[in-house]
């Protein structure tokens, strides 16, 4: 969505779904993953919305929908791009919208080639080094650079370094998008212009009809003209639908993709930016939203400024020009950097020393935490810090996460519980197999309790970009201790044995600002006052109230700038509770959404050219020309005194540059993008590509797989991939598995595999199957079944049921198989993780895993045990005839 819209973070919030006059969940459970939420989307249904699911299972989310489309996982491309092809050849999009607000319009470069023309490739791609080139991906008489945080790794004499290439860093488009460059790109408004990007899209999708979405996803023709039907019927002038989507859609080697479909359907319908409509992602956990603002994320800074790379003689000058735009507000991106240096290192931060940009690491290429188990296998890594991650049962291929965590000096593992990321020395799965024995094993591990949300201060930032404060209700017990606590002591401790140190090395960690005020019996640092330095502060110590205040001058100081606001007038605005009743539906006084408390971000698009709502149903924010400024229910995602007629002049830059119908504000051009001439490395637009391990060949295209897919850096023993399509050795594996969540268990289990209630309500680790393919292998219901991949195999309980229905794919019959991936071998509920059985194999731009879809076989029966469990597996290969080049194509 950043690449589409300029941000990352969902368009809307979880209440206004109950204005939509329908919604289209796909890709979530959200009855059982996001339950307090759904509550909004059966407001809506009670007001008379049709509610759609997706899904190849049928879940509580389908038994309350009115619509449940049951489709082959690994194929929603297909499906999306099938209803993008019926609102384009029956004119179903809303034209006035798209034309005004979306780049339709834009001629593209005569260079561009499309996946029609190249067999499932765009042009540009560099084969031996799988990379695209974007250059021919541009704007007509334009070049668009790469989206933010691409730009800096694409200096000319480093394009082709690996390194550089594999640090692809799509999340940096979380609030910023790319550069148009300079002039303005020629249009047609007709929309007729053969290399327009209205025609472009046409031509594109157009082979995805729905015979070929029957073929692919299995959804019968006329359910899919069902559902084309009831989203065009809901959306337009006067009415608006919703989108919902989760992990099910982000965890594939073409997840990115996903996303990008929807968005492009969105626009297209004149839903995004307006009550009702927009795309709701769910995030998997009470503040992941937060943890990318704020970032976990190893290519980022707050606010999703990107991580500089590793350039000889680059200052803050040349990294600004590298990476901000000329137009819009990612234009100020220097104003949010040094304001940021500003709060990290703060009077040590000058004009004369580039406010410290030297003291910020350096990106040497792609450090996710699948790059990282491999730098462990190498000796490369020799320490690794958990805060509240159980990859040894959360990520893909558990197995190569453990082997990598035997190779390190030292572990540290801050939970609530012994998870198995903590004993797998001593009772992991490989001591069993003989694999590994705990007195070979070289790692000294430290586990540190963690203390619950209850027993601290802070803030949660939501699915809806929300922040909303948690109180402390009790003191942590034990030697339990908040990561606030551990982070703050840890750099407090570092500082002291550093304080006499004369290397410019230890000079960074010398400088920081890192006096925040401690309280109480444990000397817990004041989290309020953390929020306050996050927020930031003027040249007075005065708190800041937006982040058009900051300045590029070292005069401000801001920890996100996305987040400058939460802390107006010295106030958390996070802690705000007033009552929905006592305010406007919506209720901008509970909590603080960034960014400025737009809780729809876009909204200017839900106000026609002149400023005029589309429709009185449907308004939102318009303009008030008696005030002359912007007016309404929500706070306007743009200047406030722009006009709708204010038109730039060509020497405007900035947000000065935008104009006054230009309401994407983050995107340099101001408009949605149905078309990426930059911003993703895998496509300006959407195509189908198989996943990494399928039974099927790719219909659409000669190209199976996502061509720049990252697979190759994790060639390993222990990292096998299968046969696919008609490749000989993929009947060996006839089936496919996702893997999903239960509202009973917690992601990987750490919060509640050791609570006695939520055990007893889901005690054992289980597979679920229809009873057709119970019958062709001898499947018994509440018995045991082995699931085998050319990673492992794991054990589950058999539940036979209706819900994972066969579908005939191809001309064949296809079974899936539904795994629930919370457990592991420690806690209350013990059994086999789901996650034993995936690949590493990622999504190019965000370097996430795909386990929402993968080839497996099933057979009666318990797993082996001891080194026999190993031969199985091994036995597979071979039959499957897998080496270490298997699934390694391009």
């Amino acid at each position: 969505m950043g690449t589409s819209f300029g941000r990352g973070g969902a368009t809307t919030f979880q209440q206004d779904l109950q204005n939509a006059d329908c919604i289209l969940i796909e890709g979530s459970n959200m009855a059982e993953c996001h339950p307090v939420g759904f509550q909004w989307v059966m407001e809506a249904k009670a007001r008379g919305a049709t509610v759609i699911h997706v899904d190849p299972r049928f879940t509580r989310t389908s038994a309350l929908a009115d619509v449940h489309v049951p489709l082959r996982a690994g194929s929603d491309i297909v499906f999306l791009g099938g209803i993008v092809n019926y609102v384009l050849q029956n004119e179903k999009y809303f034209r006035e919208y798209v034309i005004a607000y979306t780049n339709a319009p834009v001629i593209i470069s005569e260079e561009f080639a499309d996946t029609e023309d190249l067999d499932g490739v765009f042009s540009g791609l560099d084969r031996e080094h799988r990379f695209y080139d974007l250059h021919s991906w541009q704007y007509e008489g334009l070049e668009v650079q790469a989206a933010s945080g691409e730009r800096d790794r694409q200096y000319e004499d480093r394009a082709r370094e690996a390194s550089i290439r594999q640090a692809a860093r799509g999340e940096a488009a979380g609030s910023g998008g790319a550069d148009v460059g300079t002039g303005n790109p020629e249009r047609d408004e007709t929309l007729q212009h053969p290399r327009c990007v209205f025609q472009t899209l046409k031509r594109h999708f157009a082979r995805y009809t729905p015979e070929m979405v029957e073929q692919i996803c299995g959804v019968p023709t006329g359910t899919f003209q069902r559902v084309c039907e009831l989203l065009t019927e809901n959306s337009g002038r006067e009415r608006t639908s919703a989108f919902v989507y989760s992990v099910g859609w982000t965890q594939h080697t073409v997840g990115v993709q996903y996303i990008r479909t929807a968005s492009i359907l969105q626009a297209l319908l004149g839903n995004i930016g307006r009550p009702g409509g927009g795309i709701m992602a769910l995030r998997g956990h009470a503040s992941i939203q937060g943890s990318t603002d704020i970032p976990t994320l190893f290519d980022l800074l707050p606010g999703y400024i990107p991580m500089p790379h590793a350039h000889e003689n680059e200052n803050l000058d040349s990294f600004v020009e590298a990476e901000s735009t000329k137009k819009g507000y990612w234009a100020n991106m220097r104003a949010y950097t040094v304001s940021l240096l500003k709060a990290w290192w703060g009077d040590a931060a000058t004009a004369e020393n580039d406010f410290c940009f030297d003291y910020l690491p350096r990106l040497t290429g792609s450090h996710s935490t699948y790059e990282t188990v491999m730098a462990q296998l190498a000796g490369d890594c020799r320490g690794f810090f958990l805060f509240g991650e159980n990859p040894a049962v959360g990520s893909a291929n558990a197995k190569m996460q453990r082997l990598g965590m035997a190779k390190l000096d030292w572990l540290v593992v801050r939970d609530f519980s012994l998870i198995e990321s903590a004993t797998w020395w001593k009772d992991g799965p490989e001591i069993d197999t003989g694999e590994m024995r705990t007195e070979d094993v070289g790692t000294e591990v430290f586990f540190l309790p963690a203390a619950a949300h209850t027993e601290k201060n802070g803030s949660f930032t939501n699915t809806q970009r929300m922040l909303q404060w948690h109180h402390q209700a009790v003191e942590p017990g034990g030697d339990a201790r908040s990561d606030l606590w551990f982070a703050y002591h840890l750099g407090r401790g570092i500082r002291e044995k550093l304080a006499g140190s004369a290397e410019e090395m230890d000079r960074p960690v010398q400088d920081l600002t890192w006096h925040y005020p401690a309280k109480g019996p444990l000397d817990e640092p004041d989290a309020e006052a953390v929020l306050a330095e996050i927020n930031g502060w003027d040249a007075e110590s005065r708190p800041l109230s937006a982040y058009t205040q900051l300045k590029d001058d070292g005069s401000t100081a801001c920890g996100c700038w996305i987040y400058c606001g939460v802390y107006a007038d010295g106030v958390n605005q996070a802690a705000r509770r007033k009552p929905g009743r006592e305010q406007n539906w919506v209720a901008g006084e509970w909590g603080w959404a960034w960014p400025a408390n737009r809780r729809i971000i876009y909204n200017r698009a839900s106000a026609d050219p002149d400023g005029r709502p589309w429709s009185e149903r449907k308004a939102l924010v318009w303009w008030d020309a008696d005030n002359g400024k912007w007016a309404g229910h929500d706070v306007a995602d743009f200047a406030a005194d722009k006009r709708p007629d204010y038109r730039p002049p060509d020497t405007a830059t900035g947000p000065d540059a935008l104009s006054g119908i230009d309401p994407f504000i983050m995107q340099a051009d101001g408009k949605a993008w149905l078309f990426a001439p930059a911003g993703l490395v895998d496509g300006p637009l959407p195509a189908h590509y198989e996943p990494q391990d399928s039974p099927f060949s790719n219909l659409l295209y000669g190209q199976q797989r996502n061509p720049v897919r990252q697979v190759l850096v994790f060639q390993h023993p222990d990292n096998r991939l299968q046969p696919s399509g008609g490749e000989p050795g993929s009947e060996i594996f006839p089936y496919v598995a996702t893997t999903y969540r239960l509202t009973e268990q917690h992601t990987a289990g750490g919060m509640s595999r050791w609570l006695p209630y939520l055990s007893e309500l889901q005690p054992e680790f289980f597979c679920e199957i229809s009873p057709e393919l119970a019958s062709e292998r001898g499947l018994e219901h509440l018995g045991w079944a082995t699931i085998v991949t050319a990673r492992n195999c794991v054990e589950a309980r058999v539940l036979v049921t209706d819900r994972v229905p066969p579908l005939t794919v191809q001309g064949r019959q296809l079974h899936q198989i539904g795994l629930p991936y919370h457990w592991g071998g420690n806690g209350i509920s013990t059994g086999d993780a789901a996650n034993e059985l995936p690949y590493m194999s990622l999504d190019p731009n965000v370097h996430i895993q795909e386990v929402k879809a993968f080839a497996c076989d099933i057979r009666p029966g318990r797993r082996p045990r001891g080194p026999a469990r190993v031969e199985l597996v091994r036995d597979y290969q071979r039959r499957a005839g897998i080496t270490d080049e298997t699934g390694m194509e391009i």
